[in-house]
């Protein structure tokens, strides 16, 4: 499993792109995550699911009302990431009024989250194999901090516990 002072797990993750530019085309792009991560402090959260309850009423809003304080406390990037495809994550983001603030990563297969060892089994609920609620800050590719969340939980890896761990990491 994924802990502190791991590189990420090499691979890619799609964001939609709805306004064309900066190389990007519109839909589904790929970003390969040891170059997006590159030189930069990401903190990224995981979640097991696009539109699901706790998901799009507590995590994503948090860090949506918290991006400013993130990139005031030092974090160039808050990315979101789930086991959904690209076209699920950009209309949830536009829905969530994301732009700007968080990046909507889609990791469609899994492979990021089975590669961290951070799957979640939600195969008896129709979900299939999706990533555990967690949060990261990541630097250089780095994982600096890591909370992962107990099954059903929404307790530490929340905006709010980020901000905090950014100040003290990034300080």
């Amino acid at each position: 499993m994924l802990k502190v002072g791991d590189k990420l797990p090499a691979g890619s993750l799609l964001e939609f792109i709805e306004v064309e530019g900066g190389g990007c085309s519109l839909g589904p792009n790929s970003f390969d995550i040891g170059k997006a991560t590159a030189g930069k402090k990401i903190a990224l959260f995981a979640l097991p699911g696009a539109y699901t309850p706790t998901c799009s009423a507590k995590h994503v809003p948090g860090y949506v009302e918290q991006a400013e304080a993130l990139k005031a406390a030092g974090v160039d990037e808050i990315w979101c990431m789930a086991v959904n495809d690209a076209f699920v994550m950009g209309a949830w983001g536009r829905e969530l009024k994301t732009a700007g603030k968080v990046r909507m990563m889609a990791d469609g297969n899994a492979d990021f989250a089975k590669a961290s060892g951070l799957t979640l089994d939600l195969t008896a609920k129709g979900m299939g194999v999706r990533m555990q609620r967690c949060s990261m800050l990541v630097a250089d590719g780095v994982v600096k901090t890591l909370n992962i969340e107990g099954p059903g939980k929404f307790e530490v890896s929340d905006a709010g516990t980020m901000l905090k761990q950014a100040a003290e990491v990034l300080a």
